[in-house]
């Protein structure tokens, strides 16, 4: 049975966010066009924590507005109602939208620990950084003011 579900409930918005890999960062190009990567992330305490390369494409959209939006989405399951018909197929899975805005992070301890909350997306644990590599990262952050959490399919 095919059902979208809406989900309200921070500690499951927050079940999803930690079972994500990557996520989309859609934003508004320095010539006014939709521009989205993907990018690796962490999640804590209502903020997205990103990082990348002080120059480049994205870091100049950015600057320039820096209003976003994020997506993810995991669990994904391929359904069908009957093998040999087309559009009785099609994918569960649940998902995260939100937007808001960029903080840029310049402090040297506020980017360890930024860093740190990226790195635990994925390894759990925290890491040391040597100067070159903090002084040579941009690293912002994404205060979440609107986040929606969609659910389809029954698991």
């Amino acid at each position: 049975m095919r059902k979208t579900i809406w989900i309200e409930q921070k500690e499951k918005i927050e079940e999803i966010i930690s079972k994500a890999e990557v996520c989309a960062l859609a934003m508004i190009d320095t010539e006014g066009k939709p521009y989205v990567v993907m990018m690796n992330f962490g999640y804590r305490d209502g903020y997205f924590y990103f990082h990348g390369d002080h120059n480049g494409k994205k870091m100049d959209a950015l600057r320039q507005n820096k209003e976003v939006s994020i997506f993810l989405s995991v669990d994904h399951k391929l359904v069908f109602q009957h093998e040999n018909v087309a559009c009785s197929y099609g994918m569960y899975y649940r998902s995260v939208s939100a937007q808001g805005r960029v903080e840029f992070i310049e402090e040297y301890e506020d980017k360890i620990n930024a860093l740190n909350i990226i790195m635990q997306q994925y390894t759990k644990r925290n890491f040391n950084y040597n100067p070159p590599s903090i002084h040579g990262v941009s690293v912002f952050r994404v205060k979440v003011e609107n986040i929606r959490c969609k659910q389809f399919g029954v698991y």
